[in-house]
């Protein structure tokens, strides 16, 4: 299914749950659902149930350096997930060890208190703080939860701004990403979605999903965590990794296993591939359910061969010969000579009665009542998209990872195009050749809508992308093979 590395190696550095609901046990089983090598360095044992902890004993300082020396002979991590420390001297033998890491990735849980109340170190808090925060410059991404965040910022959070500024504040301390999850936060009256905020301080987005019913769900932190490490030790970027990670999550609460009436073990089944994983990328939180565009007509269900042209007489040209979905896709012209065109081509395509989208171009296109609109996901930085929707145009996005998926989603299009699936010289292409298989999982994961496939798909291999059961094929210069352009 997918492309990326299956061999590589994560490490997690954590405590041990003894009924392997959270720790250690989760993490592992977190990486082997991901398809990584899992290597541990235990930092303490516990003796807890789903309900309370008993007894934690912290492994000595000595004893953790001997661990990280021996997994790093021969296991040299690609991504390292750090959870539960316990005290000083620990955080200060990771220290030593992340001052010499420069082959990965770092993720820090800042475990702190446990959701029974018992604190997680056995230090002053204080001084116990103040040790964590060193660790921070060494860190790629930071996943702390709300209550994590008021203790190490010392400062109460009860709004949206407070959580985007707490980010803020996180990344001010040296950490180069911080995920704040908002799993217990209550973004609206209904507390509907769960919701968490990512920023690098230069991008940011929230990542929804409905919110399941309350139980004491063992290791959800952990599950993020070192999924979110396992998804970037096989070489995904870090915004992808944050949707897989949270598409992890979503899998283990939906399948949970009750173990008493209140309280759930997270299931680790398989990589994710439902839909009703898949979070909504968001600028601002979500408070209620994206509005659908539409699709129906009176026309075939099936895009069928979808070319992408420039101009109004190959328009006129394709949907002669039959083509009943098109797209005009203009760059660089006259502001003039682009209304122009699309007037033209609406026209044309209303006379055939075919679906007409216009690339980018969405005042125009509702100007001129084309069928619908495409858009990139550059292009939804400017475009309204609630008066595209209220106009009654349809909507086709393109994507080309987990993030613009996720993105796609949020905005309920009419379809989504997935791609390259394979090489292309059509346009510039900054995302790899996806593939088949990439493409069968995201006919799979994107079920309830219209998929197109594009990116060198020519005569060669389009029977191998309709037999994915995609709905549409885009093409460019691809087309000729098949029309008289």
């Amino acid at each position: 299914m997918m492309t990326h590395s299956r061999n590589s190696i994560a490490w997690t550095i954590a405590g041990s749950d003894s009924c392997s609901g959270a720790g250690i046990q989760a993490d592992l089983q977190t990486f082997q659902q991901l398809g990584v090598h899992g290597c541990s360095v235990i930092t303490a044992i516990t003796a807890q149930n789903t309900s309370v902890i008993h007894d934690i004993q912290y492994v000595s300082p000595a004893f953790i350096q001997q661990q990280i020396m021996a997994l790093n002979a021969e296991f040299v991590p690609a991504a390292v997930k750090i959870g539960m420390l316990g005290n000083s001297e620990i955080i200060h033998t990771v220290k030593l060890f992340l001052e010499n890491y420069n082959t990965g990735h770092v993720i820090l849980d800042p475990l702190i208190q446990a959701s029974s109340g018992k604190h997680l170190f056995d230090t002053e808090q204080k001084n116990y703080l103040e040790k964590l925060i060193q660790l921070f410059p060494r860190v790629d991404v930071l996943t702390p939860n709300i209550m994590e965040t008021e203790i190490i910022l010392n400062k109460k959070i009860k709004t949206v701004a407070d959580i985007e500024c707490a980010a803020a504040a996180f990344l001010s301390l040296g950490v180069k990403n911080v995920v704040i999850k908002g799993g217990h936060f209550d973004f609206s009256l209904q507390q509907q979605w769960s919701q968490d905020y990512w920023t690098n301080g230069k991008e940011c987005c929230w990542l929804a999903s409905p919110r399941y019913p309350q139980k004491n769900y063992r290791g959800t932190g952990c599950v993020f965590s070192s999924a979110l490490a396992a998804s970037i030790a096989r070489g995904f970027a870090i915004k992808e990794a944050l949707v897989i990670a949270k598409m992890v999550v979503n899998q283990g609460l939906r399948l949970a296993k009750n173990i008493t009436e209140n309280t759930a073990m997270l299931a680790h089944e398989h990589w994710p591939a439902e839909m009703a994983d898949l979070p909504w990328a968001t600028t601002r939180p979500l408070l209620q359910r994206p509005a659908r565009f539409s699709m129906s007509d009176s026309t075939s269900p099936s895009l069928g061969i979808y070319p992408v042209v420039a101009s109004s007489i190959e328009i006129e040209n394709l949907l002669a010969q039959g083509v009943t979905t098109i797209q005009l896709r203009i760059k660089n012209k006259s502001n003039n000579f682009i209304e122009d065109e699309i007037k033209k081509s609406v026209d044309i395509a209303r006379r055939y009665q075919a679906r007409l989208f216009i690339n980018d171009y969405w005042q125009l296109a509702m100007k001129h009542h084309a069928y619908g609109v495409h858009l990139g996901q550059e292009d939804l930085h400017t475009a309204d998209i609630q008066k595209i929707h209220d106009a009654g145009l349809r909507l086709g996005m393109s994507t080309h990872n987990y993030y613009e998926v996720a993105r796609a989603h949020a905005y309920q299009p009419s379809y989504i195009a997935c791609g390259p699936i394979f090489a292309t010289t059509s346009k510039p292409m900054c995302d790899a050749p996806q593939g088949l298989a990439q493409l069968h999982y995201w006919r799979r994961l994107l079920k309830d809508y219209s998929l197109v496939a594009i990116g060198g798909i020519h005569a060669g291999n389009i029977a191998e992308v309709w037999a994915t059961g995609v709905n549409g094929v885009a093409m460019m210069s691809g087309i000729k093979e098949f029309y008289t352009v």
